[in-house]
């Protein structure tokens, strides 16, 4: 990898850490080339992705700005995961480690915040956004549906009690 590529993925990882909502750093060792194709496959699906990055590369792309914690994330054969929603690469990564032991979760960071296993692994536990939404939606739309069920329902008495009178005077 000669200087222009080098300073050409240094500036990728520079925008990808940059429109990531988290990014959880893992080590891949030992994982097949069909078990990395379903970890990108299951990432793809939320939104999310998997990079292998070289450790010297993404330590000067972060420019010290994690301190010295998030320099010690960067050690070994690391894969980053990450997705502009700060739970859904976490959610993946952490059910994929759980199922193979060959991947294991290092640790992560959000914006400036340096995050261990356990806070990658509490991240995982998180609803997503597009859950959230749907629960915002479902809270906001409940009142409106019962207001029109109580205000549909002495219209739907009175005519049954019509029907009823109706019924009564045809026999």
């Amino acid at each position: 990898m000669n200087r222009a590529e080098k300073a050409e993925s240094i500036e990728t990882l520079k925008g990808v850490f940059a429109d990531a909502g988290a990014v959880v750093v893992t080590h891949y060792m030992g994982l097949t080339v069909a078990e990395m194709t379903d970890l990108r496959l299951r990432l793809r699906k939320e939104g999310a992705a998997i990079k292998v990055v070289k450790n010297t590369l993404a330590q000067k792309a972060l420019a010290g700005s994690l301190g010295e914690k998030g320099d010690a994330l960067f050690t070994g054969p690391v894969a980053i995961a990450y997705a502009p929603d700060p739970v859904s690469a976490a959610k993946v990564a952490a059910q994929f480690a759980k199922e193979n032991d060959k991947f294991t979760l290092v640790g992560g960071f959000m914006g400036e915040e340096v995050l261990d296993q356990n806070a990658v692994k509490a991240l995982a536990t998180l609803p997503s956004l597009d859950e959230l939404r749907g629960k915002l939606i479902g809270l906001l739309q409940a009142p409106a549906t019962k207001v029109a069920g109580v205000v549909q329902a002495p219209a739907a008495q009175l005519a049954r009690v019509f029907s009823a009178y109706g019924a009564k005077e045809a026999a």
